[in-house]
């Protein structure tokens, strides 16, 4: 008869151990994903941040992508805007980094010019103007556009605008 190599102690501390191992090397290689920059909507006091709802990491989104997420929003952060409110919007500053600027966009709109600035203003803004054509919407999409140096689209960042 052989006597075993390692103990019932010793067996499941290495399986322990390589468990341990294992799970540790499973967070690694999800963590190679970095999270987005963060982009903010302020309203008066309240404010409201979000990383990108659809990035195309070190590639250009294709147009079809940019609509796609411009449209479908998922569960996108809302702030409560009032008619002449300062509208205040935000960029960390790597979203501009290397030549890259940002734009905003109001229900499918440019509201802005491409920008490398990390931050713009509109005070007494009223983004829920209807210019006499009816009654105001409840709420409107706003997102901000990441454009390459070779004007290609990068990330979005989604938000909800909803009218006190």
């Amino acid at each position: 008869m052989t006597a075993p190599l390692f103990s019932g102690r010793a067996r499941r501390s290495v399986a322990a151990l390589g468990a341990v191992s294992a799970g540790l090397l499973l967070l690694s290689a999800c963590g190679e994903e970095k999270p987005t920059p963060l982009a903010t909507v302020t309203v008066g006091t309240a404010s409201v941040s979000t990383e990108a709802s659809c990035h195309g990491g070190k590639e250009p989104l294709s147009m079809e992508k940019v609509q796609e997420c411009l449209t479908n929003l998922k569960d996108p952060k809302t702030v409560e805007y009032a008619r002449g409110d300062t509208l205040r919007l935000g960029v960390e500053p790597e979203v501009v980094e290397d030549g890259k600027r940002w734009s905003a966009v109001l229900d499918g709109q440019p509201i802005t010019e491409p920008s490398s600035n990390t931050y713009r203003s509109f005070p007494g803004a009223d983004v829920f103007a209807t210019g006499g054509q009816g009654e105001a919407p409840a709420s409107k999409k706003l997102a901000f556009l990441q454009i390459g140096e070779d004007g290609k689209p990068l990330a979005v960042w989604s938000f909800n605008l909803k009218l006190k």
